[in-house]
């Protein structure tokens, strides 16, 4: 796995034999890792603020979420910011996870960018306007992304 992840970071693989389906399969699970910890650093940066308590909640939601360790998640997390730094537009990255995801797990994404969010316990109103823009790409309801903010509140004792 790390022998994929350097790949997919420094572009290795450009003489090697693409062709392996077990390098394709890791090179999708490793950019759905990536556009999902995109997202959530996109998100903590939202208000201006990207704290540490921010960025070890990404770290150890990447690496509960996808079963990553310690190297794993620092290789992705600097891809992650490399992506975001470049990206035009969230899209790039909600596509891939419009691709993956069934409607379970985009709600569990979004339900942990609201954990996220609240990591200082108060909402910013350019991190709240960025995650419904998230859940909407994301092909969620207004409802959907309002129940699981209401969920996340009640879940971390926030009135």
């Amino acid at each position: 796995m790390l022998n994929s992840l350097r790949k997919l970071l420094f572009n290795e693989d450009k003489d090697e034999n693409r062709n392996s389906s077990s390098d394709k399969s890791a090179s999708k699970e490793h950019k759905l890792e990536i556009a999902t910890c995109a997202l959530f650093i996109e998100l903590a940066k939202a208000d201006g603020d990207f704290s540490a308590q921010e960025r070890d909640f990404i770290i150890e939601m990447m690496r509960r979420c996808f079963n990553l360790d310690e190297l794993e998640v620092k290789i992705i997390f600097e891809v992650a910011e490399q992506n975001v730094d470049k990206s035009i537009s969230i899209y790039e990255f909600t596509s891939e996870l419009n691709n993956h995801f069934n409607q379970t797990e985009k709600e569990s994404i979004i339900k942990n960018l609201w954990r996220l969010i609240y990591t200082d316990k108060k909402l910013n109103a350019y991190e709240d306007s960025l995650i419904k823009k998230i859940g909407m790409t994301m092909n969620l309801e207004h409802k959907q992304i309002i129940d699981l903010k209401l969920s996340v509140k009640r879940e971390l004792n926030i009135d």
